[in-house]
């Protein structure tokens, strides 16, 4: 399993190049988007890319503060949920963008929270549960790189859109996914 965890490409058509090469050299199996998406310059670009990859692989997305019916019309994949539930290997994944305080699901330990919104990667493990935001791959914020995460059999690796890793967060074993 690779999945490929990205939020708040807001409408850059030249992050999101780089973004979807970075999805192919990962071999990902999924992209998973929380949010913000087209909101930009160059959204026809961004939507044109985006609707050519998930003809190769599955898109998942959620809606962001910034994404709109409008966009919906644009994209050949569903985005205007406000959060996305995921079960990974009895684990619970809660896929929103982070917008909606009032969104508090009931996660059991070991289950993961995922959120973009604030374009500052981060990473946390609190009350036996994960909490996670893969950063902004446009518009990053607090000297944060441009990144996206990487989901895969051995954790979480946050990556520049280069794919160089900066960071990387294991499972422990008796939790894997």
């Amino acid at each position: 399993m690779r999945i490929v965890i990205a939020s708040d490409i807001h409408g850059s058509a030249f992050y999101c190049e780089k973004l979807v090469r970075a999805i192919r050299s990962e071999n990902a199996e999924t992209l998973l988007l929380l949010g913000d998406t087209l909101d930009g310059e160059n959204y026809d670009d961004v939507a044109e890319m985006l609707n050519d990859l998930c003809a190769e692989i599955r898109i998942l997305s959620v809606r962001g503060n910034c994404d709109s019916e409008w966009d919906q019309r644009l994209l050949q994949f569903p985005i205007m949920s406000e959060y996305s539930w995921l079960i990974l290997n009895n684990r619970m994944i809660f896929a929103t963008h982070g917008h909606d305080k009032l969104l508090k699901p009931k996660l059991l330990p070991g289950d993961i929270f995922l959120q973009g919104h604030t374009h500052v990667p981060s990473w946390e493990y609190r009350d036996g549960r994960y909490y996670f935001n893969p950063g902004s791959v446009s518009l990053p914020r607090r000297g944060s790189k441009n990144s996206y995460m990487l989901l895969n059999d051995d954790g979480f690796a946050w990556k520049d859109l280069s794919g160089n890793i900066y960071n990387t967060f294991h499972m422990p074993s008796s939790l894997s996914l």
